[in-house]
């Protein structure tokens, strides 16, 4: 039977309640911050902070996936709609205790995993946006008019934790925030968009 929506909420409360590692969440928020001020000092150039961001992200989404496979016990995705739903309701909930609203757009992809030449080409339509009510990278902040001009993504590290996951579990995905409340929008929206299901690597000398 099909995990529901629900369902995937109440294991994500529960592995947040579970976790004996928590932060303070003031502390972890100021020295994120310290670390985006470290990166600007350093780069001076707006548009190379945010690849920087996202790169450190990739990286640690990497490692993230194995804890998040591990205490989940979740099996493989169904389709691209159910990453959706356990990325929000489970993902950030278990490690930053906060559920963003997920919307799919376009047609859905099928219900099986696509075969070797839908892969390569990935499924149409397969997007959805997480819409975060909160975002505990961005408590305390307010960017000067500098960084609101050079086009800065504050909380870009999330584009890259959740592209390096996702990579892991066999996702190219593109993502990419579409607007943040810090720069004066109405709400802080990411993208999450397949670009194609990679082929599992055979180790050399398997058939």
């Amino acid at each position: 039977m099909a995990t529901t929506s629900k369902q995937y909420k109440a294991i994500g409360e529960d592995l947040w309640k579970s976790r004996t590692d928590k932060i303070n969440s003031e502390l972890f928020a100021l020295t994120y911050g310290a670390l985006v001020v470290q990166l600007i000092q350093d780069y001076e150039d707006y548009a190379e902070v945010n690849k920087q961001l996202e790169k450190m992200g990739y990286n640690i989404g990497t490692r993230l996936i194995e804890d998040f496979l591990a205490r989940s016990s979740l099996g493989r995705c169904s389709d691209f709609r159910e990453v959706g739903e356990v990325v929000a309701k489970v993902g950030f909930k278990s490690f930053l205790n906060i559920t963003p609203t997920v919307t799919h757009s376009g047609a859905p992809p099928p219900s099986s995993r696509p075969t070797s030449a839908a892969k390569q080409s990935g499924v149409p339509g397969s997007t959805f946006i997480l819409t975060l009510d909160e975002n505990p990278l961005a408590e305390f902040v307010e960017l000067p008019d500098e960084a609101l001009e050079g086009g800065l993504w504050f909380s870009n590290v999330l584009c890259g934790v959740l592209r390096g996951a996702l990579e892991m579990v066999q996702m190219q995905v593109q993502v990419e925030f579409l607007s943040d409340v810090l720069r004066g929008d109405e709400s802080t929206e990411i993208r999450v968009t397949l670009v194609k299901y990679l082929e599992e690597e055979v180790p050399v000398g398997d058939d």
